[in-house]
């Protein structure tokens, strides 16, 4: 944007901001530090809420130095009118703590006797005190022509296209001190921050449009927009996990564990192997004869005398299918004994 735009757009946003805002009354009279203080309770903060959480921090505690050494929770709970307690007190602690290591008091009336270029740098190499406060110092301790801005400022002048989406409030607004004098400048900075403070509660306020628009009729492209949420599709459940009983099998089930909690793949190998490590014995011949042999005859003859060749048997089908032996021959039958004859009983001597 051209300079002389730039000079124009500023000036047509005082007037629009004249006729939404009221110009606030002036500050009380405060000494520098104490206006640094405020500074870090304005920002981002309505003029009667940063008030009021400054006069309820400054007297609910002894001194400043019993507020540098108090927490971040406890400040928040003293300043609970601020819309934004906790990053206030964050911003009064730490400005209190490098104030304090730097110079072991609170007390900075000495720095209006520098040369305000100084000034300035020295009050912004303190950590905790933001470019807000040391534009608000400077303006109302220092004698010098600076409108602070905070980031509600900083937003409400990129939608205008006075500063660009991304800068901060320490870039600041080229132009802008140009533009408006300074014996306006106290005005037009409590008009502006009001329009911050708005910006910064709710972007997207229809209000807060309409007197940006005002302000730049094209910047309709610029205004915040709501992001629109998408709706995530419910994930199905996921399946419950298969309980494992035993070991996996080969098509990818599990097989049931037996009794003793043994699988039953396990149980059907030793039972293979019991198969493989038995010798199979001989058939049994059957024993001709008009009478049977007692179980308990039979059972004696299984186990076998010595000497005397063991009965052959069919062998028992097992549970799992076992390698086919080799070609099966018939057992060879005991060659008959001749019958013995009988003996003849000798006769004695008469």
């Amino acid at each position: 944007m051209a300079s002389i735009n730039r000079s124009a757009v500023i000036t047509k946003l005082y007037k629009v901001l004249k006729r939404h805002f009221q110009p606030a009354p002036p500050p009380p009279n405060r000494s520098l530090f104490e206006n640094l203080l405020f500074a870090a309770c304005l920002e981002n903060s309505p003029y009667a809420a940063a008030e009021q959480a400054f006069q309820a921090v400054s007297t609910a505690l002894f001194d400043w130095n019993e507020v540098r050494v108090s927490t971040v929770k406890e400040l928040s709970e003293i300043m609970k009118a601020h819309p934004d307690a906790g990053s206030a007190a964050n911003r009064l602690r730490r400005s209190l703590q490098a104030l304090f290591e730097a110079n072991y008091s609170f007390d900075l009336e000495a720095m209006k006797k520098l040369n305000l270029g100084q000034a300035v740098q020295k009050l912004s190499s303190y950590d905790g005190v933001t470019p807000f406060a040391v534009a608000y110092v400077t303006q109302f301790s220092l004698g010098g022509h600076s409108i602070p801005l905070d980031s509600g400022a900083m937003g409400s002048l990129a939608v205008v296209g006075l500063v660009g989406e991304k800068d901060s409030p320490k870039d600041g607004c080229a132009g802008l001190e140009r533009a408006i004098p300074k014996n306006k400048g106290i005005e037009f900075g409590s008009l502006l921050h009001q329009l911050a403070v708005e910006y910064h509660a709710n972007p997207y306020s229809t209000n807060l449009h309409k007197i940006l628009l005002e302000v730049d009729p094209d910047a309709k492209g610029r205004l915040p927009k709501r992001q629109t949420k998408v709706e995530k599709k419910p994930e199905p459940p996921a399946a419950p996990p298969a309980a494992k009983t035993g070991k996996g099998t080969p098509d990818g089930k599990f097989a049931k564990a037996d009794v003793k909690g043994k699988p039953a793949d396990e149980k059907k190998g030793d039972e293979k192997k019991s198969v493989h490590d038995r010798k199979p014995d001989a058939k049994k011949s059957p024993e001709k004869g008009p009478s049977e042999k007692k179980p308990e005859e039979k059972k004696s003859d299984s186990a076998g005398k010595k000497g005397a060749p063991a009965a052959s048997h069919k062998q028992a089908p097992s549970a799992t299918p076992a390698k086919a032996p080799a070609a099966a021959q018939p057992a060879k039958k005991p060659a008959a004994k001749p019958p013995a004859k009988p003996a003849i009983a000798k006769r004695k001597p008469r």
